[in-house]
């Protein structure tokens, strides 16, 4: 039997062991040339795990892409590292394998071993889908740690470099940004980072938009959504912005930018450095009619090509000219749209930037709790 995808996706089995699973895996057995694997969407025990991951290694001169979102639901926290080792071990001598998807599963601190195991050295490896795991800042610091000697390794052999990564929802926090800005220097080529959801404050912001993001001059998509910048983050961001000049789609939406930030932003775009920018989300971010005259005038003038205005939550009446103004832009154009502005918030008059910048003891703490974490992750993460 020859098929390029096998597929047990959205199935909701619950496969607790090597009975549970043998059907699946006799005709698994059966199919040659295996491009893709779906499992997301069911349940595996360890011992079905033990039973499938000779059967995947014997794919593993055609595999090129796992699929394995969401496959412990209900599994104990001591079931998941075993059965997660079973299978990236499996994966791992797959010399095809470029895409790896093991978003939603509850991984925390227990299961990182193996994942590091697998991170540090699958040299193929070019898109990451790691979001929803639990990981926290620790655990995230030592995943960084991880991939960054990936890079290390890919280089050593000359392998494809990677090219997405996507993070989210994994509190990654600001203690672990000193090692994800080290982990995007080392993979300078990437083109897609989506890292929403993580609780990175406007410290840990500036340190991953100036000391990371700015190494990765050929994204074409950011996603940093519902983290905090506040008027600092706003203005690492309009720092490094110039530097992305192939960015396509650019998230910030939730991220407290601030009426300042918002203008600060326009100037950047102003530079006419990001005339790629189809796709820009600025929802919920406070800003006021000003900044969105001045966001308006920078898009007119430099976005040509913007498909998506996301503008909803902000501070300025959706009854203003302005509005009228983008979607005759876009109207005029034949191109592109605003979104509804259903859920704005009242122009209070004053100003919010209360965390232009956290206090010096703040900074403090924050750089050396980074440095101290990162350096245990260097002194546990290796190569297996």
């Amino acid at each position: 039997m020859t098929d390029a995808v096998y597929s047990l996706a959205d199935k909701m089995l619950k496969l607790d062991n090597a009975q549970d699973i043998a059907e699946y895996v006799d005709k698994l057995q059966k199919s040659t040339n295996i491009r893709e694997i779906r499992l997301s969407g069911n349940t595996f025990g360890e011992a079905a795990c033990a039973a499938l991951a000779p059967v995947i290694c014997k794919q593993k001169s055609s595999l090129q892409i796992a699929r394995l979102a969401d496959i412990f639901t209900g599994r104990l926290r001591e079931e998941i590292p075993p059965a997660l080792s079973h299978l990236l071990t499996a994966l791992n001598p797959c010399i095809s394998l470029h895409t790896l998807d093991l978003s939603n599963n509850a991984f925390g601190p227990t299961a990182q071993e193996p994942l590091i195991a697998f991170l540090s050295s699958h040299v193929p490896l070019e898109h990451l889908y790691l979001a929803n795991n639990g990981l926290g800042p620790e655990t995230g610091t030592r995943i960084a740690v991880a991939l960054t000697r990936l890079a290390e390794e890919k280089k050593a052999n000359n392998a494809s470099t990677l090219k997405t990564l996507v993070c989210g929802r994994n509190r990654l926090e600001n203690s672990s940004m000193l090692a994800w800005s080290q982990c995007f220097t080392a993979h300078g080529s990437l083109f897609e980072i989506r890292l929403p959801q993580n609780g990175i404050r406007p410290e840990g912001i500036e340190t991953l938009l100036r000391d990371g993001l700015s190494n990765c001059i050929r994204l074409k998509v950011m996603d940093l959504q519902d983290n905090t910048f506040t008027l600092r983050g706003a203005k690492a961001l309009a720092h490094v912005l110039p530097i992305w000049t192939e960015l396509n789609e650019l998230g910030v939406g939730d991220c407290l930018l601030s009426a300042r930030g918002g203008n600060i932003l326009a100037e950047a775009i102003s530079k006419g450095l990001n005339s790629e920018i189809a796709i820009l989300k600025l929802q919920y971010n406070d800003l006021d009619l000003a900044a969105v005259k001045a966001l308006k005038k920078a898009i007119e003038n430099n976005l040509a090509k913007l498909k998506l205005l996301e503008l909803n939550g902000n501070k300025f009446n959706q009854d203003e000219d302005i509005v009228d103004e983008i979607r005759a832009m876009f109207s005029d154009r034949g191109l592109g749209e605003l979104d509804d502005l259903d859920d704005m918030e009242e122009e209070s008059g004053e100003e919010s930037d209360a965390d232009d910048s956290e206090s010096p003891k703040t900074t403090g703490e924050g750089n050396s709790q980074s440095a101290d974490i990162l350096v245990s992750a260097l002194d546990t993460t290796h190569i297996k």
